[in-house]
């Protein structure tokens, strides 16, 4: 053979290397950071996404029994309903109604934040 065709076939044989950590190929589960949880900075944008098209100050009396998660002593005062309601569990409305079930992280945030004494922070 002449040096053109083993210079092709080691481009052939070089080009189907990949380099790659597993790391990059094969992630892993996304990561839920619930130590601390922040009300302003995590459960805020978690009501913001899910909750306030019901539960603002201005649609809550005609979407929500007029319940309200817009302050933080609304919110606070209702930690037992909303970990109750977005769980679905037996007694407890569902929430966030007519749509799946919120992710288990955000769950999970909730519920750290709650168990964590339901800072104003």
């Amino acid at each position: 053979m002449n040096k053109a065709v083993y210079f092709l076939l080691l481009l052939i044989a070089v080009s189907g290397c990949y380099w790659e950590n597993e790391e990059t190929l094969y992630p892993g589960p996304e990561v839920c950071d619930t130590l601390p949880v922040s009300f302003a900075n995590d459960i805020v944008p978690i009501l913001i996404n899910n909750c306030y098209t019901c539960h603002s100050n201005i649609n809550a009396p005609e979407f929500a029994f007029s319940i309200t998660f817009e302050d933080y002593e609304d919110v606070a005062a209702s930690t037992t309903l909303i970990v109750g309601a977005i769980n679905r569990l037996e007694g407890f409305p569902q929430m966030p109604k007519n749509r799946d079930k919120l992710d288990t992280c955000l769950i999970n945030t909730i519920e750290a934040w709650v168990n964590q004494g339901a800072l104003e922070n």
